[in-house]
């Protein structure tokens, strides 16, 4: 579908040829999917249609417009805002991408532009000449006004649509105060809610269904059921079951009770009741009951039941304040607006009515597409407008609202899902281990079944008179001549093959499953008690979000971090100001806004507070001034820089969406009156409420300065000026967006003027500032610009957050130009944003360029000492940011990512063949080859930097000395753009691995997923993502391992993780302690499970052998079945969740033993191939030792499957108890209390007459040799291992090991 709106191409007013320069409106594009569209448009250019591609984002709306300089280099447009991108015609191979500086985007593989040709270094557009619809008809009236205006003239391209008016057959129809005809088609869900998985009734299925995922579960409930069989009986058919029974029953029963609490939830939160307008009054209603349509009132503090559109609010201005702290995790407060059009109207005296039209559900919570017909009046509905489900009333009486979406289909429901489940590196690998087990388990059934073959091709001729297989019963006379159950060979030998199966069933470890579950869930326990990843400035625990990865902790190689609210603290301070090219800092004086104590600045007070009602209004957030600044703004504003700072600080009170709130404090005292002498009663505070930390520092900053945000409406904003109350009415605002990377607004000052105040990205704004300078005294723009830029240079320099200021104003004729666009794309409801973008597009151009700010943002606490310890770990610390190359580059010399010593490899390249030479480049230069993934440089220098156009040349670094020295990578975005999507990505991969280092600047959110992508697919190394905003979202769900940081940019990021914490220096201890015992831990108990199962089949498998292949068993059914489940599970639980190999102090102190993780030192194919030789060993004692000890008696089957079963449990506890490092009484417990479990289940299973083996323990414990062999047994088979384990310990001692033995002598020395 093809929109119509206009596509806009501005030129100059002189050019009147057929090809010339343009400004173009292009579309700011997502790759996920093109839409090709005819353009047409009345033009004096060429003839014929030429195709565009149109780009829609993933829910299949448009991302929308973007505006292009025509100030670019050849065959490239400029997005502004962003680095130079290239176009390509369609003849064209030699480009294959587009970039684009955007977020949530990859460049598409094609160019968004064909048949572009380029034109005295812009391009310009074929286009056709015919007026062929109506739609054409209205672009040539568009492009006539546009000519007739003076300065600029305006081409018209109308994109041909399928629907007229922004209208769509799909949209949502919404009758305010009349749910039935609103609900006429029963299309829309009611307002009930259901989090639960399953009903009584589905239940048993579903959960059923859900388990028998796993594999394992489905070749349990096959040998199950093959069991059943009379002749594959081995087993009870009961008894068989219970291993089965038992795992689905425990899981069934964790399953059950969560969803029972989901169940209590939802019925708890449905049955919450909310007042409906019914007729002239309000009624109660249950939520479940509220339908679409209905007009609702809310009252202060209450939850919001469903999305609804605000109709009005018990301020008369129509401002509501939220707390969304239950939707993205922001406890600060949001402002939402009643239209006026609506706020005036009273439901209780008429009720209302109108129709709303707005975009079907969808999952953003931070967009909404509408426009409500009321009055004859079609007013555009926004994100403004509209209260989500699970956002709280603050600040406000009472609103009242029309229901959009309800139930399931509100905002919040449809992101109720969790983050994508992830399996951890080390189950893969016991996958991998587990085929090697059914291949030994094939193998062993395969013997016993040729055995079976042989033997009864030799007796043959004895089947008639052998026990088992005589063909004829001729022992009993009424039974005489009757066939005996024999099959025949082949079939005696399948079902010799199948009860192997059904004998040697636990060789796949099924236990082994539950009790990882068990293992992690006690893991998880611990990580989140420990009090030394309690952060107490907010309150929050550390969070296990994922229980499958605990273990992956311990073997990470890479971290991706985000910079700011990860490694910095997201809390910003105002600490520079550039103004008309003048610098200001503000540490140069410790004057602060808050309180003057001293009477020569009394009237400096005076001047920045706002006195009302006989109380003094002071902003909460405390800002150094500087005294120069100061002074500058007491000046007459006749003066150009005067006059200039007025501007500056008038933007940043203005040009923001924060929320004045105002707090009252206690009297000051007698004293403090007189000092301050003000004669008030009490004193108010200002608090700034924003959803962005940079826009409430600016804030704070202009009040500093006496340029206080008093109030803001939808309809205008009071200011104190130095004293004066200003009000100022807004026009418009166009907030800030990742395309445009700048934010403005329009208002009418009270002089009457018209002004565009815009703040944003310093590669935004300076592409839009204006060719020419304005007033007598101004410097010249070319000075002014340098100075900027210098100053921006500075301030990144020092890590600070930049942005640039610019203003002008407007003539009545740009304003109606821009009104008549803004309606008409603020009412449309397809394509908003992208004509949002084309109206900003009017207004931002030609601006006077004000000046510049530098924003602090502190590193947190413990940042520089936490990625020194990971880096000498053996993991690399990659930082992905939005920031400028020099903030970031300022920040990691901060942090300790950087230092003097190392070679900093800069890539900037603006197109793919610039990336192309400058990896080439720095590749040769450091000898650099594909196949080398560890640094192998056979040049040096003392720095490098590669730019495009400079290539590589010496730059000195402070501190760096001669000789070999580490690299580090810095690239940005643009550059990302090109080598992401082309076949540089090896060449990328190549060099980012040589380097120590690696920083990605001025990247996008899909940018930093894919640069995970490029490890995670490359290597076989683990990697760690960790961020705390939406942004990081992809990121952290492409990485093995997610973190979130619970910061001051919501709970998105949290949401999204595996893991999560408050502060990144706790990474640190997450990693080298935590992750080390977890690696550890679980990789033991895994090939102890596979060693503990595989001792008892292969002592079977021996007995088999010995009992001429016939598959009977000496051990009792019970007895099997319980090895696993009782006899021996739960002191590898126990040791899995309590061990330690080392102390956490020894693991801090020594960072490089995380290195045991690196190097797979707990598990790998070796440890298994040796586990399995040692497990071969101990099955043959296991047997044989009991065999010869009895060989000479009259032992009875039983008596010897006894002695079997309780030494092969003691062996294998000793075995375990060998390997255990931390003993604790738990562990104790566990241990030796199987053991004790063991025997009491004999005793009790020996004491029931009706089985054969009725008294049996009583009889054996009584002899000697019983006694004698068990421990024969235990010491004989664990001999070599004891051997082996002494002589790699006292010959090869791992670090593990020396660091275990440095531990013992240092707790010897202190006793």
């Amino acid at each position: 579908m093809i929109s119509d709106n206009p596509f806009l191409i501005s030129s100059p007013p002189h050019t009147n040829s057929s090809s010339g320069s343009y400004d173009c409106v292009f579309p700011n594009v997502n790759a996920t999917s093109r839409l090709s569209s005819q353009i047409r448009s009345s033009s004096y250019i060429g003839s014929g249609p030429h195709e565009m591609q149109y780009l829609k984002d993933n829910d299949n709306s448009s991302i929308g417009w973007d505006s292009y300089s025509n100030s670019s280099p050849n065959n490239k447009f400029q997005l502004p805002g962003s680095e130079f991108f290239p176009f390509r015609s369609k003849g064209e191979t030699e480009e294959q991408g587009v970039a684009f500086s955007a977020d949530n985007m990859y460049p598409p593989n094609t160019s968004v532009v064909n048949s572009l040709e380029t034109h005295n270094c812009v391009s310009t557009f074929e286009i056709s000449n015919t007026l062929d619809s109506p739609l054409a008809q209205k672009a040539e009236n568009m492009r006539r006004q546009a000519d007739s205006s003076k300065g600029q003239g305006l081409r018209v391209l109308e994109l041909e649509h399928s629907a007229t008016d922004g209208e769509n057959q799909n949209d949502r129809l919404i009758y305010i105060n009349d749910p039935k005809l609103t609900n006429d088609k029963y299309e829309f869900t009611g307002n009930e809610i259901r989090t639960s998985k399953y009903t009584v009734i589905t239940f048993l299925p579903k959960n059923l269904f859900v388990q028998f995922h796993r594999l394992a579960y489905i070749y349990f409930l096959v040998i199950a059921a093959l069991n059943q069989l009379p002749q594959l009986a081995v087993f009870g058919r009961t008894v068989s079951l219970f291993p089965l029974l038992f795992v689905l029953c425990v899981t069934a029963i964790k399953d059950g009770y969560e969803d029972w609490r989901r169940h209590r939830s939802d019925k708890k939160e449905n049955n919450r009741e909310v007042q409906v307008l019914q007729g002239l009054l309000y009624s109660s209603k249950k939520w479940k009951n509220v339908r679409v349509g209905e007009v609702l009132k809310i009252h202060a503090n209450e939850t919001i039941p469903c999305d609804i559109v605000l109709l009005e609010t018990s301020d008369p201005s129509g401002i509501a304040y939220v707390q969304t702290i239950n939707l993205d995790g922001e406890s600060n407060l949001k402002t939402r607006y009643a239209r006026q059009e609506t706020a005036v109207k009273r439901p209780e005296r008429e009720p209302p009515s109108g129709l709303i039209r707005c975009e079907q559900p969808n999952r953003n919570i931070y967009g909404f597409i509408a426009n409500m017909k009321i009055d004859d009046q079609t007013i555009p509905l926004g994100p403004s407008n509209i209260v989500l489900r699970g956002c709280q009333l603050k600040n406000t009486a009472w609103i009242v609202g029309v229901v959009v979406y309800a139930g399931q289909e509100t905002k919040a429901m449809l992101n109720s899902s969790g983050a994508p489940s992830k399996r951890s590196r080390l189950e893969g690998h016991m996958n991998r281990e587990t085929i090697w087990l059914s291949v030994f388990l094939f193998i062993m059934c395969a013997v016993v079944a040729f055995g079976m073959l042989m033997w009864l091709v030799k007796h043959k001729e004895e089947l008639d008179t052998s026990p088992f297989y005589r063909k004829i019963i001729f022992t009993y006379e009424n039974r005489g001549g009757e066939k005996y159950n024999y099959y025949g060979v082949g079939m005696e030998v399948l079902i010799s093959f199948l009860s192997s199966v059904i004998v040697f069933q636990i060789m796949i470890p099924i236990s082994l499953y539950i009790s990882m579950e068990l293992v992690r869930l006690g893991q998880s326990y611990f990580m989140i008690g420990d009090q030394e990843m309690y952060d107490s400035n907010s309150n929050s625990r550390f969070q296990c979000r994922s229980l499958n990865i605990n273990e992956d902790l311990g073997q990470i190689r890479y971290i991706f971090s985000d910079k700011t609210g990860t490694l910095t603290e997201n809390k910003m301070e105002f600490y520079n100001a550039s103004i008309c090219g003048v610098n200001y800092c503000n540490a140069k004086s410790t004057v602060e806004c808050l309180v003057q104590e001293t009477s020569s600045k009394n009237e400096e007070r005076e001047n920045i507070a706002e006195i009302l009602d006989g109380q003094v209004l002071k902003p909460k957030m405390k800002v150094k001034v500087d005294v120069e600044l100061v002074q500058l703004l007491s000046k007459s504003l006749s003066l150009h820089e005067r006059k200039v700072a007025h501007e500056y600080f008038l933007t940043l009170a203005a040009c923001n969406t924060v929320v004045p709130t105002i707090i009252e404090m206690p009297s000051p005292g007698n004293h403090e009156r007189n000092a301050a002498n003000l004669s008030y009663e009490d004193s108010r505070s200002i608090d700034y409420q924003g959803e962005s930390p940079d826009e409430q520092a600016l804030v704070a900053a202009a009040a500093a300065y006496g340029y206080t945000l008093i109030e803001r409406t939808s309809g205008y904003i009071v200011i104190n000026v130095l004293g004066e109350r200003q009000r100022l009415d807004v026009l418009g605002l166009h907030e800030f967006d990742s395309v445009r990377k700048r934010m403005s607004v329009i208002v009418r000052c009270p002089d009457n003027t018209v002004k565009v105040l815009v703040k944003g990205a310093d590669s935004s704004i300076l592409n839009i500032i204006a060719k020419t300078s304005s007033g007598s005294e101004a410097a010249p723009l070319n000075d002014l610009i340098r100075n900027t830029e210098s100053h921006l240079t500075e301030y990144s320099s020092q890590g600070l957050r930049t942005l640039v200021v610019a203003a002008k104003n407007l003539n009545e004729e740009e304003l109606k130009r821009w009104q008549c666009c803004y309606e008409e794309a603020s009412t449309s409801l397809t394509e908003r944003a992208g004509m949002l973008r084309g109206a900003a597009s009017l207004i931002e151009c030609n601006l006077n360029l004000l000046g510049a700010t530098g924003i602090e943002d502190k590193l947190q606490d413990g940042v520089p000492d936490a990625i020194e310890s990971l880096r000498q770990a053996g993991i690399k610390v990659w930082v992905l940011t939005g920031d400028k190359q020099e903030t970031a580059i300022s920040i990691a010399l901060s942090c300790k990512l950087l230092n003097g010593s190392m070679q900093q490899i800069i890539i900037k390249g603006t197109s793919t063949e610039a990336c192309r030479h400058l990896l080439a480049e720095a590749k040769t230069t450091y000898g650099i080859t594909r196949n080398e993934k560890q640094k192998n440089l056979s040049k040096r220098q003392k720095s490098v930097d590669i730019d495009e156009g400079e290539g590589i040349h010496g730059r000195r670094v402070p501190g760096m000395e001669e000789g070999h020295s580490p690299l580090a990578l810095v690239i940005d975005g643009t550059s990302l753009v090109y080598i992401l999507e082309s076949d540089l990505e090896q060449e990328l991969f190549d060099l980012a691995t040589s380097c120590k280092v690696v920083l990605c600047c001025r990247v996008a959110p899909l940018q930093k997923a894919g640069i995970v992508d490029l490890i995670k697919s490359r290597t076989n190394d683990m990697t760690l993502a960790i961020g705390d905003g939406a942004n990081d979202v992809s990121m952290i769900q492409m990485a093995d391992v997610g973190v979130g940081i619970s910061g001051q940019e919501g709970r998105q990021a949290v949401m999204a993780s595996d893991f999560a914490m408050g502060q990144f220096k706790f990474l640190k201890r997450l990693l080298l302690v935590h992750g080390h015992w977890n690696y550890q831990r679980v990789g033991y108990l895994v090939l102890y499970n596979f060693y503990r199962n595989a001792v008892f089949v292969l002592m079977l498998f021996w007995y088999i052998l010995y009992t001429a292949y016939s598959t009977t068993s000496s051990l009792t059914d019970w007895s099997s079945v319980f090895y696993s489940v009782i006899y021996t599970s739960l002191p590898t639980i126990v040791a899995g969740v309590l061990d330690k190999d080392l102390d956490q102090k020894t693991l801090l102190r020594y960072p490089k033993l995380y290195g045991a993780g690196h190097r797979q030192e707990s598990y790998n194919p070796k440890l298994f191939w040796l586990t399995m030789t040692d497990t071969l060993w101990q099955s043959l004692v296991l047997f044989y030792v009991p065999l010869l000890s009895y060989k000479q008696s009259t032992i009875d089957i039983w008596s010897i499957g006894s002695l079997w079963t309780i030494s092969v449990v003691v062996l294998v506890n000793v075995h375990l108890a060998m390997d255990i490092q931390c003993w604790a009484f738990f562990t104790h417990a566990a241990t030796w209390g199987s053991i004790v479990v063991t025997y009491a289940c004999l005793v009790i299973l020996d004491s029931i007459p009706v089985f054969p083996n009725y008294w049996t323990i009583f009889r054996l414990a009584m002899s000697v040799p019983y006694w004698l062999n068990i421990l024969l047994i235990t010491c004989l088979a664990l001999l070599p291992r004891f051997v082996v384990k002494a002589m790699t310990q006292r010959f090869w001692p791992s670090d593990i090991q020396i660091a275990r033995e440095a531990e013992i002598l240092k707790r010897d020395s202190d006793n």
